[in-house]
């Protein structure tokens, strides 16, 4: 399992904090309970902000049945030569 990154840390975290304030302000619950149960829905909510942050690198997968082929450069050409063990490229390299 991947480390997580310090967006997802970051991102987890303040959205731990708000929601928990957010939620007990709202609420205005006074028993320990009702603390508890929204403590827990907050560390739930931050756990799903941070897995939900991208990966850096990490690309969106496309379905292959969607993806077209790429048409590729054309085959080069090749001319046999008599007296020779191997086909020789009739194009030029660019090696020197």
């Amino acid at each position: 399992m991947p480390r997580p990154t310090a967006a997802q840390l970051a991102y987890g975290s303040a959205t731990v904090v708000f929601a928990t304030l957010a939620m007990l302000l709202l609420s205005q619950t006074r028993s320990g309970i009702g603390v508890a149960v929204i403590a827990v829905a907050a560390l739930a909510l931050g756990l799903l902000v941070a897995m939900t942050v991208p990966m850096p690198g990490a690309a969106p997968r496309v379905r292959a049945a969607t993806q077209r082929p790429v048409a590729g450069p054309e085959p080069l050409a090749v001319r046999p030569v008599a007296g020779a063990a191997e086909p020789r490229v009739t194009e030029h390299s660019l090696r020197s």
